[in-house]
């Protein structure tokens, strides 16, 4: 039998199986840092994505909550306006009411009974005079409490005295306004 030597091809065969496994260890390595680098692009690119977004919403927000300033704004406004108007409608309803408190103010008034002033603060009224007597002041109450108009006659004071050997009362008396009924307005 014939000697060979194999010893050199085996040593050609390691180096060459070394040579092909440093290649494709270093193709391996390379692709990794690819695919690391690539993966690593691309997150950055959704994180900018996502920032560009995040920006975009913040400032339509910034936008929206200037526009809601606006709008609890206007509303305050609209809340004013709609308070004048309650006033000027409350003052248009009772713009007659004044024609007939003066009015009633003359029918209740008996003979011998004159007012020095006349108050009225929201519905409450004041009423300074002088009658010629007490029964007078009286009459003038009676007719207070009777009318559609006022109710709750209250006598504050009353002096007496003499005046061109006449005896006169000075009065004060307070009261309230009332609103007769509806069926009362209507006849």
């Amino acid at each position: 039998m014939a000697r060979i030597n194999l010893l050199p091809w085996r040593e050609e065969l390691n180096k060459q199986k070394q040579r092909e496994f440093a290649f494709l260890s270093g193709g391996s390595v390379v692709i990794a840092a690819l695919v690391v680098l690539l993966s690593h692009l691309h997150i950055n690119g959704m994180i900018e994505n996502q920032n560009q977004r995040n920006a975009f919403l913040q400032s339509e927000i910034d936008l929206l909550d200037k526009r809601i300033g606006r709008i609890k704004e206007l509303e305050h406004m609209k809340d004013n306006l709609l308070a004048r108007m309650n006033v000027i409608q409350e003052l248009q309803s009772s713009r007659p009411e004044s024609v007939h408190l003066m009015d009633e103010l003359v029918r209740t008034l008996p003979e011998g009974v004159y007012l020095n002033s006349f108050n009225q603060r929201n519905r409450e009224l004041k009423m300074n005079g002088v009658a010629q007597s007490n029964a007078r002041v009286s009459d003038y109450m009676r007719n207070i409490e009777s009318s559609d108009w006022f109710n709750g006659p209250r006598l504050e004071q009353i002096k007496s005295s003499a005046s061109k050997r006449r005896r006169i009362a000075n009065f004060e008396l307070r009261g309230k306004q009332k609103a007769p009924k509806k069926s009362d307005k209507a006849g």
